[in-house]
């Protein structure tokens, strides 16, 4: 691989900062916070009942991870800040300049240095530095840091997703629901990159975005807030995450001036962390079965994309572009594209669409593949399924990561994982995926710059709470030690060698 390939790990701050004895540095100011805790979400099993303030304590312990991660030869690290951490109370007061089109799609925002000035006065400062703390940390130890400053969680100000489930999306604040969440979303990406800007080139405005809407907004019994089953809120929701990104990728650009390191291009490149699902068809010579995965391509892998680098925003979802769809402010918004790689989907046709709002979901998800097996068992192709019920397809990497490839962006693999509490499989994972890795860069030229493992440590996995193990270090919950597992050796002889030898695999394998 070639020598500034980079080798990381990623985090999330809510999945991971808090968890200090004292209780001191635990945010309750988001959706999440409030949707985890309530009472009639634990009792009907909507969530697990473990709670964040018992993590890992990132936000007290990085440098400990940090030196954990150097030392298994990782140079790059992806970290997580949190909107509710900065501004834990509104900022709807502090006025932008806002423009909308005829469909009140969002053109323009323009954040000034007078709408700084106030956002600084509204801005948590202790939390800012603290966010610098972990940064220059990373920095010192000679890390590239990737910043994402959206990764699933909303301050409370913005969402409230006990009263937005309950009213059905009438009342709220509504987040991504509602468009004004779009522009106080933009007021928060202008403020950060305007104070960190010095010290990070490789920004994130969101981390799976589609998660959001899909396990949000589509299907309610996924244990993600708001928990309600509406396409219309789904559509209104995806397009305003798209509108979010193309406005917040112009002020990244505008008050981030400052290279933080030699060799990045600019001072800020943008990205977006996309979690990619290739679709295979069940009979692959049923067009039927084709056709809908191609459906499913389109919408699930594709339509975000064509939106955020061609501004091709396919509105009402039906795989052509008129005229009114069509947005020159959206297009070229995207400098790398990340991608989060877990497993496959096997798609049927389906008489019976997905939600009614578009013809194309024309499909079915396949039970026994992909997400849909049982835990610890074998998926119907007989491959090995994780603790989370999903089965292990290595070669589901390669195909996404080459079909993405048309997009003609530099790409990271800003996520790659397993849940395997006990790491019997995990080595095996590794390796797999890695051996896709080097034959997309060697064999197939693609532009491939880096690899980020989910995660280095155990951590708080959403409404699964801690039973799903991650890491390539297990952490004591009651002592928050960090516990090497093998799998954390696996990966240090890989990254001092630079690809998967035969060595290496007879010696794990």
């Amino acid at each position: 691989m070639k020598n500034k390939f980079l080798w990381g790990a990623s985090e999330s701050g809510f999945q991971f900062e808090m968890g200090d004895k004292d209780k001191r540095n635990i945010d309750p100011n988001t959706d999440w916070w409030v949707w985890v805790h309530d009472k009639d979400n634990i009792e009907k099993g909507i969530v697990s009942g473990d709670l964040p303030e018992n993590g890992i304590n990132y936000w007290d312990l990085y440098e400990k991870d940090h030196n954990l991660a150097k030392e298994i030869g990782m140079n790059a690290y992806r970290i997580g800040i949190e909107w509710s951490r900065i501004f834990p109370e509104p900022t709807f007061s502090i006025a932008v300049d806002v423009k909308r089109d005829e469909n009140d799609i969002i053109t323009e925002i323009n954040v000034d240095l007078e709408a700084i000035d106030r956002l600084h006065s509204f801005a948590n400062q202790y939390a800012l530095a603290h966010y610098r703390d972990i940064i220059m940390d990373l920095r010192k130890k000679g890390m590239k840091v990737f910043v994402c400053l959206n990764h699933f969680t909303l301050p409370l100000w913005v969402h409230d997703p006990i009263k937005a489930k309950k009213t059905n999306l009438e009342d709220g604040p509504l987040g991504w629901a509602d468009s004004k969440t779009v522009i106080e979303f933009v007021k928060y990406a202008a403020y950060v990159a305007w104070r960190l800007g010095d010290l990070v080139d490789m920004w994130c405005l969101f981390n799976e975005p589609l998660v959001v809407a899909e396990l949000g907004y589509l299907l309610s019994d996924t244990g993600f807030p708001p928990g309600v089953s509406s396409p219309e809120g789904y559509i209104s929701v995806h397009m305003n995450l798209i509108n979010a990104h193309v406005r917040g990728y112009d002020v990244i650009k505008k008050w981030d001036t400052k290279k933080a390191d030699e060799d990045s291009p600019s001072p800020a490149e943008v990205g977006l962390i996309h979690n990619v699902i290739p679709p295979y068809p069940l009979d692959p010579n049923n067009e039927k079965d084709i056709r809908a995965a191609e459906h499913f391509n389109y919408l699930r892998n594709e339509l975000i994309l064509n939106a955020i680098t061609k501004g091709e925003v396919d509105i009402d979802f039906n795989g052509e572009i008129d005229s009114d769809e069509f947005f020159p402010s959206f297009k070229n918004k995207l400098d790398w594209l990340g991608i989060n790689y877990y497993t496959r989907v096997v798609i049927k046709h389906s008489e019976k669409l997905f939600f009614e709002a578009s013809e194309l979901t024309d499909f079915e998800m396949v039970k026994g593949y992909g997400h849909e097996c049982p835990p610890r068992e074998k998926s119907k192709a007989g491959l090995p399924t994780t603790d989370f019920g999903w089965e292990i397809y290595p070669e589901g990497l390669r195909d996404i990561v080459k079909r993405l490839s048309k997009y003609g962006l530099p790409m990271y693999i800003t996520e790659n994982g397993i849940a395997d509490a006990e790491d019997k499989l995990r080595p095996m994972y590794l390796i797999e995926h890695l051996k896709q890795v080097d034959k997309l860069i060697n064999e197939d030229k693609v532009d491939l710059r880096g690899y980020f493992t989910w995660a280095l440590t155990d951590n708080y996995e959403w409404a699964s709470g801690f039973k799903m193990k991650f890491g390539l270090f297990e952490v004591d919950l009651d002592t928050k030690e960090r516990i090497r597992r093998k799998s954390a050796d696996i990966f240090k002889e890989i990254v001092t060698v630079g690809s998967v030898t035969e060595e290496i695999e007879k010696k794990y394998l």
